[in-house]
């Protein structure tokens, strides 16, 4: 039987903000995310495993809990979707904004309707990272502006070697900029 990634989305989502305030509470650790042949699907992505996946492990737990909680909340209150992922390979791609626009297709980033999803990708042995956007999203942030943020604020912070920084203040520029 095969789901429905939009659907495994959709319930995952639910399940999150459901057991929000308990996973922080209890200590629940961030999900140990190594993929091998069993957790990449037949189409050659990763599966998702909710709004920030970090198959990087550029995160700690508590870095990753506090960008997803900061992403749901941005989702909840707009319902435009902002996804980051973090990759070791993206092969067989040679292009990470490609590579980064057709994860977000494949999972379903945004809504149909509105096409309005943001997926963030980076890939820290490539040394690359890529914004890519839905049509609808891309009226607003267009590819200049997603430009402008890599270079001018996230990338200084991952020249530190501070790649959570880095993303945390993009996330917080893009959603200044989408509101």
């Amino acid at each position: 039987m095969k789901i429905d990634p939009k659907l495994f989305l959709f319930v995952l989502i639910i399940s999150l903000f459901s057991c929000k305030g308990t996973a922080q509470e209890s200590g629940t650790e961030k999900p140990i995310v190594e993929f091998g042949s069993s957790e990449i699907e037949k189409n050659g992505y990763p599966k998702s495993v909710g709004i920030v996946n970090d198959y990087g492990q550029i995160f700690s737990e508590t870095q990753y809990l506090e960008l997803t909680k900061v992403l749901y909340e941005y989702d909840r209150t707009t319902a435009r979707q902002m996804v980051v992922v973090s990759i070791d390979s993206m092969a067989p791609y040679e292009n990470i904004t490609q590579y980064a626009s057709d994860l977000g297709n494949e999972w379903g980033v945004g809504t149909k309707e509105e096409n309005n999803g943001l997926v963030i990708v980076i890939c820290k042995p490539c040394r690359q990272i890529a914004i890519a956007t839905g049509l609808g999203t891309e009226q607003i942030l267009t590819d200049e502006i997603c430009n402008e943020v890599i270079t001018k604020t996230i990338l200084p912070e991952f020249k530190n070697g501070e790649f959570y920084t880095g993303i945390t203040k993009g996330v917080k520029e893009l959603i200044r900029r989408w509101n």
